[in-house]
């Protein structure tokens, strides 16, 4: 089986085992849960059964009324980081074509995306935010180092890092490509 097919299948698992295990902690049967939501008792056999794709605006309408983020359902049980999620929640008809949750962040005020270009040699140097608030890094191209206290992280094309911010960071290019990279401050 395709990677992505697979990851895929074990979204399902996921949806299948969250949706259950959340609509028994919120006391409600299949019925009261397909009434609060507007989807219908079979397809929530169908998803708690891991039987059935399911549409993202009716995963949307199942998180809401079970009072939870939509990333809840799609999270893999049990995970040791609650922030990242890294899950395909999509794929469409054409190979390749798919989404990616990352990660998560509670944010209290606001959301900033930024892109970053940095060139060989690069280095830009970022003070300590305000406590509570977070930044999440996606890498497109080339290497990142980031430099947080005493600990050096390298972040290839692909990968992604969250972390508090509210200590003095860096983000570096030490490799001879451009450095391309996607940075959200969730403060």
């Amino acid at each position: 089986m395709p990677k992505e097919n697979s990851q895929r299948v074990s979204v399902l698992q996921h949806v299948s085992q969250n949706v259950r295990r959340l609509r028994l902690l919120a006391h409600l049967s299949q019925s009261a849960l397909s009434e609060q939501s507007g989807v219908s008792r079979r397809m929530l056999v169908a998803i708690e059964a891991g039987e059935k794709n399911v549409s993202l605006s009716t995963l949307d309408r199942v998180a809401e009324a079970l009072n939870v983020a939509f990333s809840d359902l799609i999270q893999a049980p049990g995970s040791a980081d609650p922030s990242r999620i890294n899950e395909v929640a999509w794929t469409g008809t054409r190979v390749g074509s798919k989404a990616v949750l990352l990660s998560k962040a509670s944010a209290t005020r606001e959301v900033e995306l930024w892109e970053w270009t940095l060139e060989p040699g690069e280095e830009y140097h970022s003070q300590a935010d305000a406590e509570g608030w977070s930044e999440q890094l996606y890498v497109f191209e080339g290497c990142l180092t980031l430099v947080m206290d005493d600990r050096t992280l390298h972040i290839a094309a692909g990968e992604f890092h969250m972390y508090a911010s509210n200590r003095p960071h860096a983000y570096r290019n030490e490799g001879d490509g451009l450095l391309r990279f996607v940075r959200n401050v969730v403060i």
